[in-house]
């Protein structure tokens, strides 16, 4: 390995572990440990949020997308821009200000529960199950990535950077919590938006500006610049409805719930955008300038997800392509880390806590906390260690199933004051089957499942609570109640 790509890569690891000591000498309790203390500000609640949401695919798979097929490849990024922005815009204030409203819930199935007033806890213990079996595997995958890149990158042994991976993001997770998740996410969010801005920029130099990167990629198939090129409608709309998931995917919406205030989301949401739009057009530019500075230059590209990394090593020096490298871990070790504090709240406040130990203070609370992140870390060790190629296709719709169980329901929850927790278990559920039963029978090369899953999901929650009894006056009046805060 390269030295100078090492020391990059040894200050890069070494300061996301002196942000997991910082924030663990700033964390007292539990509320600290698995949401901040409600403290973080619109810039760290931005980037954290889209740092932990992008994951490999904004650095490996956009830029390989638009590098082999062309233009046709931005649909996705499309929807999940719309996606993002309608989820700041009509989700984060209102779950912000609910979340408190209702008994200071600080985990996306406490909120289910206190919202509804479920008192048989069904609700909470689904919800909490569903997030703790899903994102095991969603951590594993992560994990497994961030194996691959040291084997592909370096020639290290696969299991020697999983270790490395895991090690780092496990130690700055289990002892810093949320305010370290979401620090070094800010760190992580900063150094993958200049690697973006920076690589396509002076890729374009090298191949003489756009003009002549256009001109190269027509000459070399007019159909790189054909949005509509290999698409259906069908197509299109199932790329687009990728944009549904943000409502339902508890490590980012989890966000929302730690802002300060209501009043500081207008300028996260302008950050977050802001960012993200910087991040996925020049994840684009990167794949589609590639195309013609491969072309024009004696360098081969053997994996087209490689081409961000391939830029880096060619066009910098070995620090500058450390620091590149270190933007594809930070977009892998911020995802997995918000997903392993997620899962461990999970398990803590919504299982442990509720079915085992209700009179449990806030000291053993974070101990179990900590002890959880390190015992889902194991479990996701053990399923990566052989690159298991069952557990990466889970990944391809767990967003879906997210999105499906929890979207809808997120959504009414927050506008409907006549629904139920009947209407909520059911939404849960038969979201989540859709997506599972649709994608074993194979109909998702037709339609996205998330479309379906997201219907079902919908449908379910408003037909059974219109069949069920009324919520209590006690939910009603602390519906009321959220709306006033609200619009206060």
């Amino acid at each position: 390995m390269n030295t100078g790509i090492l020391i990059s890569l040894v200050i890069y690891m070494l300061g996301m572990l002196w942000i997991g000591y910082y924030s663990y000498k700033r964390t007292s309790n539990l509320n600290d440990y698995m949401l901040g203390g409600r403290q973080l500000g619109p810039v760290v609640t931005a980037l954290s949020a889209g740092a932990s949401d992008m994951s490999g695919w904004l650095v490996m798979g956009l830029p390989g997308a638009m590098y082999a097929t062309g233009v046709s490849a931005s649909w996705i990024a499309i929807g999940l821009t719309i996606g993002a922005l309608l989820n700041w815009i009509y989700v984060a204030p209102r779950l912000r200000t609910y979340t408190e409203v209702a008994n200071d819930s600080i985990t996306i199935p406490g909120y289910l529960e206190n919202r509804f007033g479920e008192k048989a806890r069904i609700l909470r213990m689904v919800s909490g199950l569903v997030i703790l079996i899903f994102f095991t595997f969603y951590v594993s995958s992560g994990m497994v990535s961030g194996g691959i890149l040291f084997e592909s990158t370096f020639g290290i042994n696969y299991h020697t950077g999983l270790l490395i991976v895991a090690g780092v993001t496990i130690a700055y997770t289990l002892f810093g919590g949320f305010l370290a998740v979401s620090m070094t996410d800010l760190v992580q969010g900063l150094i993958m938006v200049i690697a973006l801005v920076l690589v396509p920029i002076v890729t374009l130099f090298h191949v003489g500006g756009l003009g002549e990167a256009v001109d190269t990629a027509r000459s070399i198939n007019p159909a790189l610049l054909d949005i509509f090129r290999g698409t259906t409608v069908l197509g299109i709309i199932s790329l687009l409805a990728w944009g549904l998931g943000y409502f339902g995917q508890p490590h980012i919406i989890v966000r929302f719930m730690a802002i300060t205030s209501v009043k500081e989301i207008k300028k996260a949401t302008v950050i977050g955008m802001a960012w993200m739009i910087f991040c996925i057009v020049g994840a684009m530019f990167i794949g589609f300038v590639g195309i013609a500075f491969f072309a024009n230059t004696n360098h081969v590209l053997d994996d087209p997800e490689t081409v961000f990394i391939v830029l880096g090593e060619i066009l910098f020096h070995p620090l500058i392509t450390g620091f590149i490298i270190a933007a594809i871990l930070a977009a892998i070790m911020s995802t997995v880390s918000s997903q392993l504090l997620v899962t461990s709240s999970s398990l803590t406040e919504d299982i442990y806590k509720t079915f085992f130990r209700r009179s449990a203070s806030d000291k053993e609370l974070v101990f179990i906390g900590r002890m959880a992140v390190l015992v889902v870390s194991i479990i996701a060790l053990a399923l990566s260690w052989e690159k298991n190629a069952t557990i990466l296709s889970l990944v391809g719709y767990a967003w879906a199933g997210f999105g499906s169980a929890f979207g809808p329901l997120i959504i009414l929850s927050l506008y409907w004051k006549r629904m139920t927790s009947w209407g909520a278990l059911a939404g849960m559920i038969f979201g989540a089957a859709t997506v599972i039963i649709w994608s074993a029978v194979g109909l998702s090369d037709t339609l996205y499942e998330i479309i379906p899953g997201f219907i079902v999901s919908l449908i379910a929650i408003i037909v059974v609570s219109l069949m069920t009894k009324k919520p209590s006056k006690e939910v009603e009046a602390d519906f009321e109640k959220y709306e006033k805060v609200l619009k206060s």
